[in-house]
């Protein structure tokens, strides 16, 4: 039997985490290991319990889910963060997207787009909840022109070929594998990559993908 996605729940309002929690559990490939009621005790748990997902709602009391993503990506910068919310804004998105979220789907989707969400962010690719992906392409397109063709930050033919394969899904390790490179190469050309275009996350980095239509080619 293949090896269970080991998840958290960050929800502060019991009877949705339990309704999560209930659909969670009866994937097959999934498996609930821990429940937090605020940012600070999702926190805690991530380093007790070492999830490889964490579901993380945005309005939460003490810290919010915000505040916890940011925390979070300077201590687990391999944890898995889907977001999980009612708020469709602009204004959350973008700093999401900036904290790091690696996902971001909508509570008033239907529950397979939930598992869905889950099984994409965990194998390492974004996932956006479908009724803002085209809000926020559109939105990111017209941020700059320099987006959809010139590229910035001058990237070495290495460091395109590098991203472009992330943006599509690859892990470090099978980008490794396929172009005979160490994983540590592979993190370096990645990190030299991402700071050349001022991106913090694989979110942006797939959006950017879209626009210079990296995920078409072969």
């Amino acid at each position: 039997m293949s090896k269970k996605i080991r998840i958290l729940i960050a929800e502060d309002h019991q009877t949705v985490r339990e309704g999560i929690k209930l659909l969670v559990s009866s994937q097959p490939d999934m498996e609930v290991i821990g429940e937090a009621g605020d940012g600070e005790e999702a926190i805690e748990l991530t380093k007790t319990l070492l999830p490889e997902l964490l579901l993380m709602d945005v309005s939460m009391p003490r810290m919010n889910g915000l505040k916890a993503t940011k925390k979070l990506r300077s201590i687990t910068p391999d944890l898995r963060i889907l977001t999980l919310t009612r708020h469709t804004d602009d204004g959350y998105l973008r700093q999401l997207i900036a904290a790091g979220s690696d996902g971001y789907v909508l509570k008033q989707s239907a529950p397979d787009q939930l598992i869905t969400a889950i099984r994409t962010v965990a194998r390492g690719e974004a996932f956006l909840d479908p009724s803002l992906t085209q809000r926020v392409l559109g939105g990111y397109a017209g941020a700059s022109s320099s987006l959809r063709g010139e590229k910035k930050g001058d990237l070495s033919s290495r460091e395109e070929e590098v991203l472009k394969m992330i943006a599509q899904g690859y892990s470090n390790k099978e980008v490794a594998a396929r172009l005979d490179l160490s994983v540590k190469t592979v993190e370096a050309h990645k990190a030299n990559g991402m700071q050349k275009l001022g991106f913090t996350s694989r979110i942006e980095l797939v959006r950017f993908a879209v626009l210079q239509n990296w995920l078409s080619e072969e």
